[in-house]
């Protein structure tokens, strides 16, 4: 057949093709051996080629080129060329793609690739727009037939390599939505930047069309612009689904006015309704019906969480141990383990009581505990009041105003930032929190003003609030305010704007950090102004450039270090590739002591600051990596040798990295590792490494953990600073009994709400200096941890907003991406009915059919409406 196709008579030539042709098609094969056909001709390609290039143009010309379109499959690709197969495709009969079938026309997408990124090239050295018309005729083949057989994910790649994804649109349906969205979401987490959000905004598109509100609503928080989301909360019509949409931005800490603006609703009752979930104003509500379901309501004392009698012999004896450390230390498990539950056994246990001290009867609440505390003590006890009655704001202001009126001013400023801590998340329309706090913003005593700052910042976190900018820029500004005063009115600026990149408040901080004296420079919280200013850039990727330019013209003092810091938020999350190795090549360097190696002894004490830069660039190796799973992984592995070999600054910043990745997911192997270091020889490791298992275990009562724990605080019994460590870890790990978590992703760790993690990274960047801030006077720097704990729970509502209980499955979560057929979500499931506990890497889907939810992922607060197709089954 070969040599007759070459035969000079046309009708003979033609006969043989198409005989050829046939045969190609109905070779069958199995999946191993290659087809009979192919096989006999591959040696015969040349001949064809030659025979193609001496025939006159025609059909016959165009029958041999498909054939040897098909049989150029199989050859090697040659550079700076265009490939063989592709080639004899655009010369040949324009024929339906689909007739050579799939492999064929995924090894013709894979040419269009590189010969689009090849023309391209060539383009750009000649310096003009290279010309690919031939082959977008080609791509708009290719994308219907991959659509149409389940290759959603090949057509998204194809449109990617040749940068048309605006052509994706068109060809989505109701059928294939799902599989071709979940493939673009799951892409933008690792492609560069302008393209991830581009990714992001066709699959928003997609929604869109297919009526999807609450996965639009998902993508539109991920891309973080303003008004996707409130493009996405016009589109919707339906009450029910409006709701769900509230719920999740309450969620994601991103609220939209209702009153005015774009998204004003006109009806006065929906709006109300809307208002109070999207402030979350029953959060407290709910969590405590939590509480009640899971009967853990009654209240709990330190000694039931540390469990002193299952520890061996070495009780610490007498003096050895610093009483005031361990009341502050019990003040901090209290406050942390009865979050939320407006009951304790320490502050809110009136007299008559098993007590028996006969404490003063107060708003029934019991004085007699804050002043068991040393003086800055009495500020962190007071202010536990306000974490015993988180998120409950009718009830829980009234029990704290009395703190307010108190002679002690550190009574008076824990009574300030409780006020700040009860309003954590929740947004009020009277604003209490503004009223009560604003007039101490600026008296004599620092730490009333540092209460009144730091309780704004917790309050209206994420808020956007511009009185909160009026009141904190000149406080910032102004040079005869305390350093750490100004420190933490910038980190309350930066929560309260967190990622918004606000003009006055970067122009402040810039101009505090710009004109502050040397001297000031020098105290360890002129770091924190840096990360205020850090956090208003968080997740803002390239918008930090500008700033960084400016922060390499500030004193050498502090300008390496809030380069980092900048770099460090402003990538936060994004995954950057190319950053995470900039970063990492910092922890290696080794800095330029001045002096001579010598009088190390004397010098090295003053010249620490430059090692600081290097701390932050291990930490923000793990806020980069920290958003999908792959980049986790790495990171933890890259932070294995840093522990090894890095310098003394890089050693201590692993465990709080380490921390960070594993945000209340304590795996096993995380808590070996941070066992380990919590043993160091180096304090500052070891420190580190104690608090940051309590990071880890957050909120998830491991009972490993809390073993792991209780044998660490034996072993530091003579130590007083190691010990309150663990012992606020053994707080964090029983938080909220058990129904709190830390982790700032949610919805499937698709999302990671920026407000969560501007309060975790505060918390780490105290945890790189413990000795000035949480073991030094300002412990109550442990409160902004309180930003980013949420109940982790999934609770099901009816129409009506009642709680409604049905059965779930929950399971671990099993990542599906592109794979065929209908794959289960979830593996290794428990039916249980709600409202129920999810754990990390968790996942939940609804038992029966009877109802309907409204949102694709069951998470938080899900509304179920029911299945009108639903058929009860008889007894």
């Amino acid at each position: 057949m070969v040599v007759r196709s070459a035969d000079p008579k046309a009708g003979v030539a033609k006969l043989a093709m198409e005989t050829m042709r046939s045969e190609i098609k109905s070779a069958t094969s199995s999946m191993t051996s290659v087809p009979k056909p192919l096989k006999f001709l591959r040696p015969h390609l040349q001949t064809l080629k030659d025979t193609y290039a001496k025939l006159k143009p025609g059909e016959n010309k165009k029958l041999l080129a498909d054939i040897i379109s098909l049989l150029a499959m199989t050859d090697a690709p040659i550079d700076d060329a265009m490939p063989e197969s592709l080639k004899y495709r655009l010369l040949g009969s324009n024929e339906d793609i689909g007739t050579w079938g799939h492999e064929y026309v995924r090894n013709l997408a894979a040419e269009i690739g590189t010969e689009f990124h090849r023309r391209q090239d060539e383009s750009a050295k000649e310096g003009k727009d290279a010309d690919v018309e031939d082959l977008m005729g080609l791509v708009s083949e290719v994308i219907p037939f991959h659509m149409k057989h389940n290759a959603e994910p090949e057509a998204v790649d194809l449109l990617i390599e040749v940068e048309r994804l605006d052509l994706l649109a068109p060809h989505v349906n109701e059928g294939n939505y799902a599989r071709t969205c979940l493939y673009l979401f799951s892409c933008s987490s690792y492609l560069p930047e302008p393209e991830d959000s581009e990714v992001l905004k066709v699959a928003h598109e997609i929604f869109l069309k297919v009526g999807k509100l609450t996965d639009a609503m998902r993508v539109a928080c991920r891309l973080g612009l303003q008004d996707y989301m409130e493009k996405t909360f016009l589109a919707s019509k339906d009450k029910l689904e409006k709701r769900q949409l509230c719920y999740m931005l309450a969620r994601h800490g991103h609220p939209l006015r209702l009153d005015e603006g774009p998204c004003e609703i006109e009806d006065g009752d929906e709006l109300e309704e809307l208002q109070i979930i999207m402030s979350n104003s029953n959060l407290s509500a709910n969590y405590l019906t939590l509480a009640r379901d899971l009967d853990v309501m009654e209240a709990k004392l330190p000694e039931d969480i540390y469990k002193t009698h299952l520890m061996e012999g070495r009780a610490p004896a007498g003096a050895a141990v610093d009483s005031a450390r361990a009341n502050l230390a019990a003040t901090f498990v209290n406050a942390f383990v009865n979050a939320g539950y407006g009951q304790d056994k320490l502050l809110t246990a009136s007299e008559g009581d098993t007590e028996g001290e006969g404490a003063s009867s107060g708003a029934g609440s019991n004085v007699s505990w804050i002043f068991k505390n040393k003086d800055h003590g009495k500020m962190s006890a007071a202010a536990s009041l306000g974490s015993i009655l988180l998120w409950d704001v009718e009830d829980g202001l009234p029990r704290v105003d009395n703190y307010l009126y108190s002679m002690e001013q550190q009574v008076v400023a824990g009574g300030l930032l409780a006020v700040g801590l009860i309003n954590v998340n929740v947004r009020n329309d009277c604003d209490p929190a503004y009223g009560l706090l604003y007039e101490s913003v600026n008296k004599e005593n620092s730490s009333v003003r540092i209460g009144a700052i730091m309780g704004l910042g917790l309050a209206y976190a994420g808020c956007q609030k511009e009185e909160v900018q009026e009141l904190l820029v000149p406080v910032v500004t102004d040079d005869s305010t305390p350093i750490d005063v100004a420190a933490f009115a910038a980190l309350s600026l930066g929560l309260v704007f967190v990622g918004t990149c606000h003009e006055e408040c970067v122009q402040a901080i810039v101009q505090a950090l710009m004109l502050r004296p040397e001297k000031d420079l020098e105290d360890p919280f002129a770091h924190f102004l840096c990360l205020g200013l850090g956090l208003i850039f968080l997740q803002r990727q390239g918008e930090v450039e500008a700033t960084l330019e400016v922060a390499k013209t500030l004193p050498p003092r502090i300008s390496d270090f809030l380069q980092v810091t900048l770099e460090a938020c402003a990538y936060a999350g994004s995954g950057n590739v190319l950053k995470v190795q900039a970063l990492l090549a910092r922890c290696g360097e080794h800095p330029e002591l001045d002096g001579d190696d010598a009088n190390e002894g004397a010098d090295s004490e003053s010249q620490e600051w430059k090692y600081d830069p290097q701390s932050i660039a291990a930490l923000g190796v793990a806020l980069i990596a920290s958003a999908e799973e792959l980049g986790s992984d790495m990171a933890v592995r890259a932070y294995d040798h840093l522990i090894q070999y890095g310098d003394a600054a890089v050693r201590k910043a692993c465990p709080v990295g380490l921390a960070l990745l594993h945000i209340s997911n304590p795996k096993l192997n995380v808590t070996d590792v941070l066992g380990r270091l919590s043993h160091d020889s180096n304090e500052d490791v070891a420190q580190a490494a104690s608090l940051a298992l309590g990071i880890v275990g957050a909120g998830t009562n491991n009972a490993r953990l809390a073993s792991q724990l209780r044998q660490l605080s034996s072993y530091y019994y003579k130590d007083p600073s190691l010990l309150f460590l663990v012992r606020v870890a053994q707080g964090l790990v029983h938080m909220g009994k058990g129904l709190l978590t830390l982790s700032p992703s949610h919805s499937d760790h698709s999302l990671h709400s920026n407000v969560a993690l501007a309060g975790l990274i505060t918390v780490a960047f105290a945890m790189l200096d413990m000795k000035h801030t949480i073991l030094g006077k300002h412990h109550y720097m442990l409160y902004y941890l309180f930003v980013a704990a949420q109940p982790r729970m999934l609770m099901t509502v009816d129409e009506e907003g009642k709680p409604l209980p049905v059965a779930v499955r929950v399971g671990q979560a099993v990542d599906v991406v592109g794979q065929a057929g209908r794959p289960k979500t979830i593996t290794g499931f428990q039916t249980h009915t709600t409202p129920v506990l999810l754990s990390a890497g968790d996942r939940a889907e609804l038992a029966t059919e009877k109802y309907i939810a409204i949102a694709s992922v069951l998470e938080g607060v899900v509304i179920l409406k029911p299945n009108p197709e639903w058929i009860e089954e008889k007894e």
